[in-house]
């Protein structure tokens, strides 16, 4: 899931916009009143896939039946323009009422949305697994509402490692560089090991390492990549990389499409996504292969949490009857699961996950989500942390570990 940016480095972004008001959506703050004298709600969305359009209107068609009262006006957009369009709204006057994005710290520091707790009813706040919840929270205050969810678990080309006399999936780094290292040896352009340090998601990549040697990106209170827990698991990705254990050029390969390549057989191991399971359906059912939980130093296995989040903007308190009614309408089972399945992803309800925990694709994801490890995005500086790991932590393949920790740290600290 791609994430938004904080606010003030949104209204910094939309300075520079030539989006006009007129553009972005909603028309005027005179919409508070329905075509028939009821209450409007402003919902603006991003686009997952193709499917986003279609799934949000099967939702808003059933809400407002049973809300005759209520009536949603749905805007969705491109991941691309999403931010320039809600800090554009915002300056404006014209923020939606609900919001389905990143990262909320900063529009929570600046008193712009609901405490959660006001717009949802208890019932549906203790239907939400706890971590992910608390990942919601600014000083114990949760401001949004988690959304959906994405982990990470390590997709086996069963068929490659049988070939290169590897007897079963890895649970450690040894294990791991040692299996890597071993498919990769069977050339034909195969790599043991897909590793993305490229643009796109090289701040994904790194948690998987760093974490799971035990370090740490931070917390709400300060940045700490340059931290002496997170040096083993950067020495460890320069360690696969020297050895040849995974795909040539790793600085600059982006997840989507070397997952491409994994699909079509060409990779031994590399960590996914819960989409990445229809993916491969479509595109190379054949595929023998398995998920398993994330190799780390030790063995014990973790998860990198992702979440999306919906949250209510305090524009109108006349609203806040309907945008709860609204919410719990949303996260009801039976609502809220077809739209997770439609999108791919990972339900953050324990209810969801209840009802989806059949599901043997997802088992690998499921079974790990409730300890989720997660960016620290409520932290102001997450979003210079983040853009410094797609600039610099694909450099590892030609610097030290510990150089490269240092650099991005002085970037975050520049910001």
């Amino acid at each position: 899931m791609k994430k938004s940016m904080r606010f003030g480095a949104a209204i910094a972004l939309a300075a520079t916009a030539s989006l006009t008001l007129a553009s972005c959506g909603f028309g005027g703050s005179n919409g508070d009143e329905g075509e028939g004298g009821g209450t409007t709600l402003d919902l603006l969305v991003p686009s997952y896939s193709d499917n986003t359009q279609a799934l949000w209107d099967d939702v808003i068609a059933g809400f407002e039946e049973e809300n005759p009262d209520i009536d949603v006006k749905l805007q969705v957009e491109s991941w691309d323009n999403l931010e320039t369009v809600i800090s554009t709204q915002i300056q404006g006057g014209e923020a939606p009422d609900i919001y389905n994005g990143g990262p909320f710290a900063g529009f929570a520091a600046d008193e712009l949305l609901y405490p959660v707790e006001e717009v949802v009813s208890a019932e549906t706040l203790s239907d939400f697994q706890d971590s992910f919840l608390a990942n919601a929270e600014v000083d114990g205050t949760a401001y949004a509402l988690p959304f959906i969810a994405s982990a990470r678990a390590l997709f086996v080309n069963n068929a490659l490692l049988e070939q290169a006399g590897v007897a079963e999936a890895p649970k450690t780094w040894d294990e791991l560089l040692d299996a890597a290292t071993k498919v990769s040896a069977l050339g034909n352009g195969i790599a043991g090991y897909g590793m993305p340090l490229g643009s796109e998601e090289a701040q994904a990549e790194a948690a998987v390492w760093l974490w799971g040697g035990g370090g740490t990106f931070g917390d709400a209170d300060a940045i700490t990549i340059d931290d002496p827990s997170n040096l083993p698991g950067a020495e460890q990705v320069k360690a696969m990389i020297d050895a040849g254990a995974t795909q040539a050029d790793p600085g600059s390969t982006d997840r989507s499409p070397l997952m491409d390549i994994f699909i079509q057989g060409q990779i031994g191991m590399q960590v996914g996504l819960p989409p990445t399971v229809g993916q491969i359906e479509e595109n190379n059912p054949e595929l023998d292969y398995s998920i398993v939980p994330i190799p780390t130093q030790d063995g014990s296995p973790f998860t990198l949490g992702v979440m999306d989040q919906l949250m209510a903007f305090q524009n109108d308190g006349d609203k806040q009857e309907a945008i709860t009614a609204f919410f719990d309408y949303f996260y009801s089972s039976d609502v809220y699961v077809p739209w997770v399945q439609g999108e791919g992803f990972l339900p953050v309800t324990k209810s969801g996950a209840e009802a989806l925990g059949g599901e043997e694709a997802l088992k690998a994801f499921l079974d790990v989500l409730p300890d989720a490890q997660f960016y620290p995005s409520t932290n102001p500086q997450w979003s210079a942390a983040d853009s410094a790991f797609k600039a610099l932590f694909g450099q590892i393949q030609t610097k030290s570990a510990q150089e490269v920790l240092t650099e991005i740290q002085a970037q975050v600290d520049a910001s």
